[in-house]
Order: C-alpha cells, then sequence, then structure tokens
C-alpha cells in the first residue's frame, strides 16, 4: 500500500511538473479572446482546464474570455482589433471576408453544426415548413443563428423577411420562459442554449433539418496579420484549448467542477452542487458531441475539412446568405495544426481518467 502511495504521489508531483508555469504570474500576457454567447457556460471548460493546470501559464499567457452576443460580434471584434481571437462560427467569417477583412479560421472547434431549430415538445409545428407565419426565437440578432434559420427558412420556400419573424428571447432561462408563454413559437438556438433551455423546465422537440446536420460550426479566427506576427501564441491558446476539450470528453464532471473553480460565477446558485452539476453535465455533454473529429471525417484536433465547409458555403449561397462563394482557403487554414497536436494525447487522457477535485 506504501509503495502505490508513493507512486501515486510521484505521478501527481510528475504531471504536476509538466504542466507547472515556467513564467511568473506577472510575466504572464494576457490574450482577450471573444467567447461568442452572453453567459459563459459549462462550454467554456476547456479554458477552465487550460487554466487550472497552468497550461496556458507554461505558453506564457493568460487568457482572459469575452462574452459576447453572438459569432457576428465575435467576427467584427476582432475586425476592429479589439479582440486578438474569437470563436464564432463561420458564417459572419464569410459575410465579412467579402468585405474585404484578411481574417481566417485557422481551428475547427466545433466539427459538427451547433444550431437548429426546435419547438416546445407538445406544439403541433412539425417542420420547418409549419414556421411561416410564426414568430422564432434567437439569443441575439448577432447570433450566427440568425444566418442559419434565415438560409433554413429560404430552403423551404420562404422569404425570411417576410414570411416569419424572427425576435430575441435570450439565453438559457429567459428563453425558456418565452417559450413557455408562447411569446415565441420555436427557437433557434445552438446547442448548450437548448439544453439550457431544457435545464430550465421546458421539454423541446427538434423540427428536421437534415441538409445542416454535418456542416461546420466554429473555431478560433484571428487576423492573418496576427496568424503571421504572433503565430506561436495563435499555436498555444488553440493547443491548450485541445487538450481541454480532451480532458472534458475523458472526465464531464471533472470538468464542470474546474469551471466553478476557475469561473466562479457559472456555479448556479438556488440548487444543490449535485444538481447543478449533473445539469452542466448535460450542457456540456451537448457541446462535447460536436467536438468529436470522427463525425467530420477528420483526425486531427481543429483541423478543417476543406470539403466540409464548402458544402456549407454551396450551401449559404444557395439559400441566399451569401451572394458571391468564397475561396474555401480563404477563410480556413491547416497550416497551423500539425503544431496545434504537437503534444501527448494519451497523457491527457490518462490525467483526466485519474483526477480527482481536490
Amino acid at each position: 500500500m506504501r509503495g502505490l502511495s508513493l507512486l501515486a504521489v510521484w505521478a501527481s508531483c510528475a504531471w504536476l511538473a509538466l504542466g507547472a508555469p515556467v513564467f511568473a504570474q506577472g510575466d504572464l500576457k494576457t490574450i482577450r479572446v471573444g467567447f461568442c454567447a452572453k453567459t459563459i457556460s459549462s462550454a467554456a471548460s476547456p479554458f477552465a482546464i487550460a487554466t487550472k493546470f497552468g497550461w496556458f501559464a507554461k505558453a506564457g499567457m493568460k487568457v482572459d474570455l469575452v462574452p459576447l452576443a453572438g459569432s457576428t460580434d465575435c467576427v467584427k471584434f476582432v475586425a476592429t482589433k479589439d479582440l486578438d481571437f474569437s470563436l464564432p462560427s463561420i458564417e459572419p467569417l464569410a459575410i465579412i471576408r467579402a468585405q474585404g477583412v484578411k481574417m481566417k479560421n485557422y481551428y475547427t472547434a466545433y466539427q459538427s453544426n451547433i444550431y437548429g431549430i426546435a419547438v416546445p415538445a407538445e406544439s403541433p409545428i412539425k417542420d420547418i415548413a409549419d414556421l411561416r407565419g410564426k414568430k422564432i426565437g434567437v439569443t441575439s440578432m448577432a447570433s450566427g443563428g440568425v444566418i442559419v434559420v434565415r438560409a433554413l427558412l429560404a430552403e423551404q420556400g420562404m422569404d425570411p423577411n417576410r414570411d416569419a419573424s424572427i425576435i430575441v428571447v435570450g439565453e438559457a432561462a429567459q428563453a425558456a420562459a418565452l417559450a413557455r408563454s408562447r411569446q415565441a413559437d420555436a427557437l433557434a438556438l445552438y446547442d448548450t442554449q437548448f439544453a439550457l433551455v431544457e435545464n430550465a423546465g421546458v421539454k423541446l422537440r427538434f423540427l428536421p433539418a437534415p441538409s445542416i446536420t454535418h456542416f461546420p460550426s466554429n473555431g478560433f479566427v484571428a487576423l492573418e496579420e496576427t496568424l503571421n506576427a504572433r503565430k506561436a501564441v495563435a499555436v498555444a491558446l488553440a493547443q491548450n484549448y485541445a487538450k481541454g476539450e480532451i480532458f472534458a470528453i475523458v472526465n464531464p464532471e471533472a470538468a464542470v467542477r474546474i469551471l466553478y473553480e476557475i469561473y466562479p460565477f457559472t456555479k448556479p446558485t438556488g440548487k444543490s452542487e449535485a444538481d447543478a452539476i449533473r445539469e452542466d453535465v448535460i450542457t456540456l455533454n451537448a457541446r462535447m458531441k460536436n467536438w468529436l473529429l470522427e463525425p467530420a471525417g477528420v483526425t486531427k484536433w481543429g483541423e478543417n475539412s476543406l470539403a466540409n465547409y464548402s458544402a456549407y458555403i454551396d450551401w449559404l449561397i444557395k439559400n441566399g446568405v451569401l451572394k458571391d462563394k468564397p475561396s474555401v482557403t480563404d477563410l480556413v487554414t491547416n497550416d497551423l495544426i500539425d503544431e496545434i497536436n504537437n503534444f501527448d494525447q494519451a497523457e491527457i487522457e490518462r490525467h483526466a481518467k485519474s483526477y480527482t477535485p481536490g
């Protein structure tokens, strides 16, 4: 028993040595990253994990998450250089690229589509065609979901400007309340927000939208000049986020506990810790399925599938969201992917399996 205890202590110390900061706290460079939702939820656990274990600090950085109303704002704030990086979906990037802004997604974080349309389970609405004349709620008008729902309506032969109303319902409990009171007939949100609405007591039913299932969603974006001048920072940000993704997939409950530790304001009040963790694991699971590589046909963390992006751009053009087709290589780049994946994934997995919150 004593030998096992010493072995456990040695392993713990070895792990800490591998992940320990090599920069003094005062020497860390703050990197401001746009988080494309007003509320930081368990979806932010990879950032919390990378902070907890000193992975960001080891790279000389401190990541400051900046909550924003949606992906459109995340793209705009990078374009104006108010932020170094952000994590938006691709639609507003394609739109702003057409305006001459040289910005690229260099790491696809959400390999599968996170958007969709859902209705309360008892709603008579059965499919998207039934939304004619209805009110469709989005988190904000800056959400990438606005772009997606407009394209979904157009795909059904509707004019998004006249045949349905897109309204702001906010996030989580607020969106749930408006759906419950029928002030919104449907919700056009995204994976974690749907989970939060259900956690708030509104059972949802998703409307079929098979055309968008395999399209990619959010990823790290930066101006091309930033990727050239601050390549090491871009790589470290994405690499340590990837480690956080892997840890969270292996041990989601620990990921939520770490989230509460690093971002205490994310811990729900008015409920037991067990209930809070259970609900946040549900929310995290909703996001994790879109982190997975296999459904997108990629093999490396953050890899941008040119085929999947090209298909998505074609669909957006077909349904009137984009007027001109941009080159996919103007929107995404895999130039940093090999460096980003230069770490021991098995070591992260072993650590996640053995980790017990203190």
